[in-house]
């Protein structure tokens, strides 16, 4: 029998349809079902899951920027239809996608071909969704990359959504960095609060210490150990998460030990600290800045005081740090990853001493998955609060950082460092860890 691939290797200068022309880059392999506006269709009859490409403008978003991006500029614009999985939670279709779809360039005659099947028309690239960031080289009137005022709107573009959609995806923890689950059956909320009892206990806090927590988000971490006795400020760079965690503070009659500023980390004057939380701020800081962040933080801690930094991370450190091309657009714009060893060396480079890592990556997918099936759940009030656009691209963005954790595409590190005195003292550390699992 001859294949859709063969016919078109053999026959050049036929016109293809969309579904062939799919089917080209494919490799002739689809596991979903794809129906596209001319009425051509590929891949099995009975697919469970499947792309009904809707629009003219669809096909020039994915002819335009192939990969990630054009398939994201379809789908949140309204062009590329997901059939099978609901839009908060696409997980089940990207999985199907990633498990047994590999693209590949096609010869150069057939390649020739579909260029003229498609039109030159699809080929010259149009106003992208208004959700989408300007690239990075256009970005430079908010200032250098990593400058503060870039990354106050950077910060925007992610975190000053709406707190009542946080609310909505994230839960009453209003926690959004990676949960520690003290068993598979956890759910979220306690699994929220692990990770913020795990983090005080490697921090070794105690009634009557201070804490600084750089990246506050909404104060979780902050009233976690407040309600413990201990003096916490927290800073974020948005406006809205310290409004909300300010409120929350007040709410729980925290105000004596607990705040929650509105300000860039580097602007905080206080030192002497017993210990630093660092929980999912380090992606945004810029590897070229890792020298100055961790002396920063060094800085702000008094001789015996520990750090603990907590973000995601590559699974190597030869990779590159920028996002893919969806992310930095849709997501975090100038977020920035490398690998636990880049992180480890920065710190100890930086003069701390490093005593202890450990990589909470399957606890990431996890944390994703329940993230997800909240949205799904309040999925009409959230489409109501930030429109049906933003919508779609919180749910494909965490499916498919959830399929990211899953397949060891990213990681999840959190590194234990301590400032020693100038005798080189830990301040008189417990010789293992004192802190339950």
């Amino acid at each position: 029998m001859t294949t859709l691939k063969e016919s078109s290797v053999r026959t050049p200068n036929r016109k293809y349809t969309i579904a062939e022309i799919l089917e080209i880059f494919a490799g002739g392999q689809l596991p979903l079902r794809f129906t596209a506006y001319d009425g051509s269709t590929a891949g099995p009859q009975d697919a469970q899951y499947g792309l009904n490409l809707l629009t003219p403008r669809g096909t020039t978003y994915l002819a335009t920027a192939p990969g990630e991006l054009g398939l994201a500029r379809a789908y949140i614009a309204g062009d590329l239809e997901p059939y099978g999985v609901h839009p908060g939670d696409p997980y089940e279709l990207l999985k199907a996608l990633a498990d047994k779809v590999q693209f590949r360039r096609p010869p150069a005659r057939v390649l020739a071909n579909v260029v003229r099947s498609l039109g030159i028309e699809h080929l010259k690239p149009i106003a992208p969704p208004p959700q989408e960031a300007l690239p990075r080289w256009r970005r430079v009137a908010e200032g250098l990359r990593h400058s503060k005022t870039r990354d106050a709107e950077a910060i925007h573009h992610h975190y000053d959504v709406s707190n009542t959609f946080y609310e909505y995806v994230l839960g009453p923890s209003m926690t959004y960095t990676c949960a520690c689950y003290p068993h598979p059956e956890a759910g979220l909320e306690e699994a929220q609060e692990n990770k913020y009892r795990l983090v005080f206990e490697k921090l070794r806090l105690k009634p009557g210490d201070r804490l600084l927590d750089i990246g506050c988000g909404w104060g979780g971490m902050v009233m976690y150990a407040a309600k413990r006795g201990v003096k916490a400020i927290g800073v974020t760079l948005s406006k809205a998460q310290a409004e909300w965690g300010q409120k929350a503070i007040a709410e729980q009659g925290l105000g004596d030990l607990a705040e929650v500023r509105h300000g860039d980390y580097r602007d905080v004057r206080e030192s002497g600290f017993d210990a630093v939380s660092s929980i999912g701020l380090t992606e945004h800081v810029g590897v070229r800045n890792y020298p100055t962040y961790f002396r920063f933080l060094k800085s702000k801690l008094r001789p015996g005081g520990l750090l603990l930094n907590h973000c995601i991370t590559r699974p190597d450190n030869r990779s590159r740090a920028t996002a893919g091309g969806f992310i930095d657009r849709y997501v975090f714009p100038d977020g920035e990853l490398t690998g636990s060893g880049r992180i480890i060396t920065e710190a100890q480079d930086a003069g701390l001493e490093v005593i202890h890592e450990e990589n909470l990556r399957n606890h990431y997918a996890l944390t994703l998955r329940d993230w997800c099936r909240n949205l799904v759940e309040h999925w009409d009030e959230a489409v109501a609060e930030v429109g049906l656009p933003t919508a779609k691209v919180w749910g494909l963005y965490m499916a498919g950082s959830r399929l990211g954790f899953e397949t060891n595409v990213v990681q999840l590190h959190q590194v234990l460092a301590v400032k020693l005195d100038s005798h080189g003292n830990d301040g008189g550390l417990p010789l293992r860890p004192w802190w339950s699992a």
